[in-house]
């Protein structure tokens, strides 16, 4: 990071020749990432943090996906930028299920297969607790909406540098990740939103 905190300091989006140093650097960090996780380079948005990242995705799908239902199911365990956009979401008219844990933090799939709806456009569930490490079961949670076309996102700030975490093989379309848990800066965080997959942006 050195280099970009001193001598390359141009606006990576700007034409001029310090700003294609710095876009190289942006661009190598997306491909690295993007090897990391299993994805394509264009399907990972950079964010100011884990949890713009997490707002971005769960309005993100409300708002592209209100035509097609009001319905939105997370864990009473979530981080708060999960839990807190919900609550949010709540008083805009979208119903939100907030599925309970057992005593080791885990989340029951059958549960959260009985909590889908016609009207259920998002499962939001972390890949790993926070609080406790429980690593919760999103490859299961990720097959039951295939059908309905139910978009899943996971916030992977926890397990992101300390095991694999591949995106194909969660079968996520959304993936929040948090920069400074694994050496990148404070107030840096990415996005992945699979290819193909639009939703609203969280600032225009």
């Amino acid at each position: 990071m050195l280099p970009f905190l001193g001598d390359t300091f141009g606006n990576p989006f700007s034409s001029h020749a310090f700003g294609e140093q710095t876009s190289r650097g942006v661009e190598e960090a997306r491909q690295s990432l993007a090897g990391f996780l299993s994805c394509g380079w264009d399907e990972i948005v950079f964010t100011g943090g884990g949890s713009e990242s997490d707002n971005h995705a769960i309005k993100g799908v409300a708002h592209t996906c209100r035509g097609k239902g009001d319905h939105i199911i997370t864990s009473q365990i979530e981080h708060p930028a999960v839990l807190n956009t919900c609550r949010f979401l709540e008083k805009n008219g979208f119903k939100v299920s907030y599925i309970p844990v057992d005593r080791y933090s885990m989340v029951d799939v059958d549960n959260i297969r009985k909590s889908i709806t016609s009207k259920t456009i998002l499962i939001t569930i972390m890949h790993a607790n926070n609080e406790t490490g429980t690593i919760q079961p999103v490859e299961e949670i990720a097959t039951l909406p295939r059908e309905r076309g139910i978009i899943v996102h996971t916030d992977a700030a926890q397990t992101i540098g300390k095991i694999p975490v591949r995106t194909e093989e969660l079968g996520v379309e959304l993936l929040t990740v948090a920069g400074h848990k694994f050496y990148a800066p404070k107030g840096v965080g990415a996005l992945y939103i699979r290819r193909g997959l639009k939703i609203e942006p969280l600032i225009h």
